[in-house]
């Protein structure tokens, strides 16, 4: 094809104007930020659109609609190629702490919404636009912004804490509606007045001051270059970009783009590239040729019709959003009811930043069977007109449209050019539903548009269409059933015969991809009976004269046609103020604000990848195994040789020291002649660039002798595939308890997995140093010394030759703690073999696939207690899936045990720890590390004996808890014993009891939605489960100007280690905590380091930092003397040992903890019958965190752990085929919890009065027993169901295995549709995805 002339490319960055000349079409705004202009706020966090991480503001000058735009999008998906007189603002861009910061800089920081910081610039733009374009917003809109940005750390209440500031009314009037903090009920125990004047601790609920921040003012904003302005009015010439591989065309007439569409018929049109983009990268497609029609009038026209609003197929979503929402406003509802429907389908479309720029056309065009406007364009009968060189024709989308999986009737050369959405008509009624995993940008499961026609006056129906996606390859219309239909009456016979004919029509096979075939059929069933509600409400409202049309609908019946609607969210935070006479100096006790979160907020805060990069750096990408167990028969890289800037491939031939590596010695750097799961390392490839490298890696070709896999827990059980030793834990005569007890219950539970999802993937940058096999790494890890310890056994050095430096994590919670190191040897070993620096930071794809995550667990247990409900004697085995070799797998099974018990008393216990050996990555610690699957077992059985005993569950927990000195069922007694003061305090704050009977009343009045409440305790144990971890070293150096720099063994990954770490020094050192600095955690500084981990990083370092300066005010006491006024300078390192800890499984005998956090939570929730859905209405937790460092920073570890267990128990599902591949690798199918998913009332308190003698300043650790509280969500989802099942008539206990998802929440609700639908016996067909 002719090279169509390159127009100089114009973009204007705040503050930095580019022309750029040669533009490669495959680079992104994020590469570009990033390598070209050296701008790293901007993160890469998914490179798929699904985190928010690289959220930038665009501004562009719309010629069609005369105004400019601002509006946020991914960097990560949009081409450099579509910014041609484009000015893109970036979080540098707005503020920064050596000027000033922005105030939504400012306020996120200050109210505590940033902790590992990583996904803080993306909210910080998402909230920025925002303001540009409304600088008062509504809450609501607040919280719409949000929809496509995630953050793994705060669970967060924070962040919209902060930001609620900037909405129009303040919300600080929640406090007196909901009457304080008992509801009102002044002078209750529990009320916050009384404290006051008995006792004279002082409860506090204000973590942050707003009246300190700076106003918001608009005038102050950067003005749209007047340059792009004029820019606009000319007439744009054809431009065209070629790269290596693909050329970008974007032509400025329809005209020109119908002959180019003819030239090229397999050209793509892109217009906002969130699937393109998403293909070329994940899907591996190439598409050399792509037509960009954005600025094409006709293809952006909006035009209203006779009968509907016609859109061109370049319109952006959130433009249609905007026309439809007028269109609603001013015209009269009965023509409105499809762009109704359009309108609720796009409210949970993707995220803001896929709205504002994905198309309408390639929405229809991508032809995706889950589509969510398709369904409804398809039951709407919308308009289609298409162009080609033959000319115009228009059709309608109808059941021929879609041809098959992804194609269209559309020929090759053919363009989509507008869409016409009708009108709808007197008697016509339109819906449309959506079922996904979350609600805030998510892919649906099934989705539906239904509309029907009524003759005149009558309910008779004229005519029907019922539209499904997610049940087909291609979006489907229900012809049959629509048919059989037509000239029915509108009542329960109707509903009858379409359920049956749907449930027939509507068919999955039981093997069919996306898996869930129960749950989607029953939801083609379900959406249908909410349809038929919503008309029967429409047509009794419109006829409620003399002559009834159809019979009303039951007033238990009417919640289910209710649309979702986000409650306001109302929260208070309580924690005991310090005591009156502390120092202003002394900062222990102090909400201090996170000490880089206005460097975070600015994305000035440095990561591992953020490092500039080295002169002769190289980039590394891995080749990982594609079968789970397999021979290694051939590795030929001579293709990848072709590829451009290619260096060398490296794999177990050039590892100059020892191949063996891992906690345990069973696992390898490269794969030497065997793969073991699906992401085993085989080899790496280098190049000058990661797209070069990348492209590199995917050319390597590996040829395999397959072996039979081990992927679940039940195929290693029946294979006796066990890691092999078995640990027991006894106490007491089992045998002899079940005879006394009156009933014996048994039964099994499987918890799933759970994927870290830190936001920022594993990253390592080697640079060797030239001198005796120096080299230093820059990784992003939790655990300095294993780091170090492997690199040297690699490259076969010592330990001395090496350093590990890290600065901050962008979240680790255990994901970092050992399982870095299988990136870090690689990228050392490379380093080594070529001389140069390497860098490698993973794709999300990737480092879901290779890093493992949570230990899927299965417990059984058999249980005898007494007719009142006390516990006598118990049995458990617990299994869990271990993955391809030990890591920590022996330590996060010897937890779950030593937590088998949670918070209850057990006389007699027998127990079993079996960890499977199967052909997955891995698993390894996550925050809680096996304690959380151990006390969810022991939950599991709590309430089925509550249920069998028919006694309220809350009563039967209490009188199982422990009582101060008891011991537990590993000997150790229980001293400063709070759980029960916890839990008093817990019930009276959250009015369990009023409420409870609120529930009651609400379900009795309620068929389809039910609410359900549950209070659970927690006891977590105290301190690594291998005593000498349990050690600690801090240096201290004093300068001559007085100023101090602290190092210490811990590491920051968000949890505020380095803040808290510095208000102990402060306290210690008796100066103020401006006067101390920490730079990084390093092995050159403090060696041999404990991992930062088992929660315990504050405990041991603080105890550290203290001694280290204990020691230097000792040394400084002779001076001081001699010389009052003197300068001080000195330095010193010392270690601190948790004193007398060790505890035998053979003996049952000896401290395995130094102490326990105790906590309670009461969380209420609300399902949907009919979909599976829930909402978290409420949760009040009361935790004991002994006299808090910094309450700031412990609520905020209380609730991102909570919130990140509501992920655990109700939302994250990782979904692996029956060969152990893993389907779930970005958030686009892993789903952890949105901003739309935390409690919309989240009541956290500290409990008062209660020192911890064993750490530092009274202290307890905070960061991994509050994740256990979320069982209180998953519980009251059970006691939710119970009510639903009783309603359908069925009273037997059932098992609900976690995650409790939209799936099993729906299934568990048996009804006549769920009857409908059978299952197919297990065994006659292969299912998509196992349970591992």
């Amino acid at each position: 094809s002719r090279f169509l002339e390159t127009g100089d490319k114009y973009i204007c960055f705040t503050f930095l104007q580019v022309v750029e000349q040669n533009v490669d079409p495959e680079t992104t705004l994020l590469t570009y930020l990033r390598r070209k202009l050296g701008l790293c706020g901007t993160k890469l966090g998914c490179g798929e659109g699904g985190c928010g991480a690289c959220t930038v503001m665009i501004s562009k000058y719309d010629p069609f609609r005369k105004k400019i735009l601002h509006y946020t999008a991914n960097a990560c998906l949009f081409p450099i190629c579509a910014l041609h007189h484009v000015a893109v603002t970036t979080v540098e861009g707005i503020g920064n702490t050596k000027s000033r910061l922005h105030p939504a800089q400012e306020r996120i920081a200050k109210s505590h919404g940033s902790q590992c910081g990583f996904c803080t610039p993306g909210i910080v733009m998402s909230m920025y636009t925002l303001l540009r374009n409304k600088p008062e917003p509504k809450m609501e809109e607040i919280e719409d912004a949000f929809q496509g940005n995630l953050c793994r750390c705060t669970g967060y209440r924070p962040i919209l804490e902060g930001y609620r500031t900037f909405a129009k009314v303040s919300v600080y009037l929640f406090f007196l509606q909901n009457g304080g903090c008992c509801g009102g009920k002044a002078n209750g125990p529990g009320c916050c007045i009384n404290e006051r004047e008995d006792n004279m601790t002082m409860m506090s609920s204000s973590l942050f001051n707003p009246s300190e921040f700076q106003p918001l003012d608009p005038t102050q904003e950067p003005i749209f270059p007047p340059e792009l302005m004029t820019q606009s009015n000319k007439q744009q010439k054809q431009l065209c970009f070629k790269g290596e591989r693909v050329m970008w065309i974007q032509p400025t007439t329809l005209k020109e783009l119908v002959a180019l569409k003819s030239q090229h018929p397999n050209a793509k049109l892109v217009v906002g590239n969130t699937e393109v983009g998403i293909e070329m990268r994940l899907k591996n497609m190439l598409y050399p040729v792509i037509i960009a029609p954005a600025w094409i009038s006709e293809m952006n026209a909006v035009q209203h019709t006779e009968t509907g609003v016609s859109f061109g197929a370049a319109c952006s979503l959130s433009s249609i959003e905007e026309v439809l929402r007028k269109a609603v406003a001013e015209l009269p509802p009965y023509k409105t009811e499809v762009f109704q429907a359009v309108l609720e389908q796009l409210r949970w479309f993707a995220g803001p930043q896929i709205r504002n720029v994905a198309a309408l056309g390639g929405n229809i065009m991508t032809a995706s069977p889950i589509s969510d406007l398709n369904p409804v364009l398809m039951a709407s009968g919308s308009k289609l007109t298409l162009i080609s060189n033959e000319g115009k024709r228009t059709i309608t989308m109808d059941e021929k449209f879609f041809t098959g999986y992804r194609k269209t009737i559309l020929k090759p050369e053919e363009i989509l050019l507008s869409v016409e959405i009708p009108y709808s008509r007197k008697g016509e009624y339109f819906s449309a539903f959506k079922q996904a995993s979350r609600r805030e940008d998510d892919i649906a499961i099934v989705t539906c548009g239904m509309r029907v026609q009524f003759h005149e006056g009558t309910s008779q129906v004229e005519e029907i269409k019922l539209s499904y996606g997610g049940m087909a390859p291609t979006t489907v219309l229900a012809i049959k059933t629509c048919q059989k239909l037509i000239g029915r009456d509108w009542n329960e016979k109707l509903l009858q015969d379409a359920c049956h004919l749907l449930a027939g029509e509507m068919d999955l096979s039981p093997s069919a991809p996306g898996g869930m075939v129960n749950f989607r059929r029953t939801l083609t069933l379900s959406f249908f009976f909410k349809f038929y509600l919503t008309v029967l409400q429409k047509l009794s409202k419109q006829h409620n004269g003399p002559n009834k049309l159809c019979e009303p609908i039951p007033s238990n019946y009417i919640s289910a046609t209710e649309l979702f609607h986000k409650d306001p969210i109302a929260n208070v935070q309580l924690f005991q103020e310090v005591p009156t006479g502390q120092a202003v100096e002394d900062m222990v006790g102090r909400p201090l604000m996170h000490l880089s979160a206005a460097k975070q907020a600015c994305g000035e805060a440095v990561y591992c990848d953020d490092i500039p990069h080295y002169e002769n750096e190289l980039y590394l990408t891995l080749v990982t195994s594609t079968k789970a167990h397999a021979k290694i028969l051939s590795i030929d890289a001579s293709e990848a040789q072709t590829v451009p800037g290619f260096v060398c491939f490296v794999s177990v031939k050039d590892v100059p020291g020892s191949n063996i590596t891992g906690i345990a010695n069973d696992e390898t750097v490269f794969a030497d002649d065997m793969v073991t799961c699906v992401g085993h390392i085989i080899g790496a490839v280098l190049a000058d660039t990661q797209e070069h490298s990348r492209r590199a890696a995917k050319a390597v070709k590996i040829r395999y002798e397959e072996l039979k896999p081990i992927v679940t827990i039940q195929e290693a059980i029946e294979k006796q595939s066990f890691f092999k030793l078995i640990r027991k834990l006894n106490k007491g005569d089992v045998k002899k308890g079940f005879e006394e007890s009156d009933h014996i219950l048994e039964g099994e539970m499987y918890l799933g997995g759970q994927e870290h999802f830190y936001l920022e993937t594993h990253c390592t940058v080697a640079v060797p140093k030239g001198e005796d096999g120096e080299m230093e790494l820059f990784v992003s890890t939790q655990n300095l010394m294993k780091t170090q310890e492997f690199v040297a056994n690699a490259l076969g050095v010592p330990s001395n030759r090496i350093v590990v430096r890290v600065k901050r994590m962008g979240g680790g919670f255990g994901g970092k703690e050992t399982r870095n190191t299988i990136l870090s040897t690689v990228v050392a070993v490379a380093a080594f073999k070529t001389g140069c620096p390497v860098r490698c930071m993973l794709d999300r794809d990737e480092d879901m696939l290779i890093s493992g995550g949570r230990h899927p667990f299965l417990g059984r247990y058999k249980v005898g207690f007494m007719k009142n409900g006390k516990v006598k004697s118990l049995e458990v085995s617990y299994y869990c899936n271990g993955g391809n070799s030990v890591d920590l797998s022996h330590g996060v099974m010897d937890r779950a045990l030593l937590h088998l018990d949670n918070s209850y008393n057990i006389p007699n216990v027998s127990s079993l720890g079996v960890i499977c050996k199967t052909n997955l990555a891995s698993n390894t610690a996550f925050r809680g590390f096996g304690g959380p699957q151990g006390m969810m077992i022991a939950e599991c059985w709590m309430s089925d004996l509550a249920w069998k005993c028919d006694l309220p569950p809350e009563e039967v927990r209490k009188l199982n808890l422990y009582s101060e000195g008891d011991l537990t069922h590993f000997n150790q007694k229980l001293e400063g014993f709070t759980l029960r003061r916890c839990w008093d305090e817990c019930l009276s704050s959250s009015s369990y009891h009023a409420r409870k009977k609120q529930i009651e009343e609400f379900n009795r009045q309620n068929r389809w939605k039910k609410r359900g409440m549950c209070i659970i305790p927690t006891k977590f144990g105290i301190s690594f489960t291998v005593p000498f971890l349990n050690q600690a070293g801090a240096l201290v150096h004093v300068y001559t100007d007085g100023s101090v720099l602290l190092t210490h063994g811990g590491t920051e990954m968000g949890q505020g280690l380095h803040t808290k770490m510095i208000q102990v020094a402060s306290r210690t050192l008796g100066i103020p905590t401006s006067k101390i600095y920490i730079s990084e955690t390093s092995t050159n500084t403090v060696p041999n380091t404990s991992p930062t981990a088992a929660s315990v990083s504050a405990d041991i370092n603080g105890m550290a930092v203290h001694n280290a300066c204990q020691t230097i005010l000792k040394r400084l006491e002779p001076i001081k003397q001699s010389n009052p006024k003197g300068s001080w300078e000195d330095w010193v390192s010392c270690l601190y040992l948790i004193p007398d800890l060790g505890y035998s499984f053979e003996k049952n005998e000896g401290r395995p903890f130094c102490y326990f956090s105790y906590g309670v939570a009461c969380s209420e929730v609300e399902i949907d019958c009919l979909t599976g859905d829930h909402k978290n209405i409420r949760t009040d937790i009361v935790m004991d965190v002994g006299t808090s460092l910094n309450p700031a920073i412990d609520i905020g570890q209380i609730e991102g752990a909570f919130v990140q267990g509501l992920g655990l128990f109700t939302m994250e599902e990782l979904r692996y085929s029956p060969e152990g591949n893993l389907y779930t690798r970005g958030p686009g199918m892993y789903k952890i919890p949105a901003f739309g998913d935390i409690p919309a009332e989240f009541y956290v308190s500290l409990l008062r009065d209660c020192p911890n003698s064993k750490a530092i300043y009274s202290s307890k650790a905070v960061g991994e027993p509050p994740l256990f509280l979320s069982a209180s969500v998953f519980y009251a989802i059970k006691d939710a169901i119970y009510s639903a099942r009783k309603d359908s008539g069925v009273t037997e206990p059932f098992r609900l295995d976690s995650p409790a998802t939209p799936e099993r929440i729906r299934n568990a609700c048996v009804d006549i549709f769920t009857k409908m639908c059978p299952s197919a016996e297990p065994g006659t067909f292969k299912p998509w995805s196992v349970r591992v």
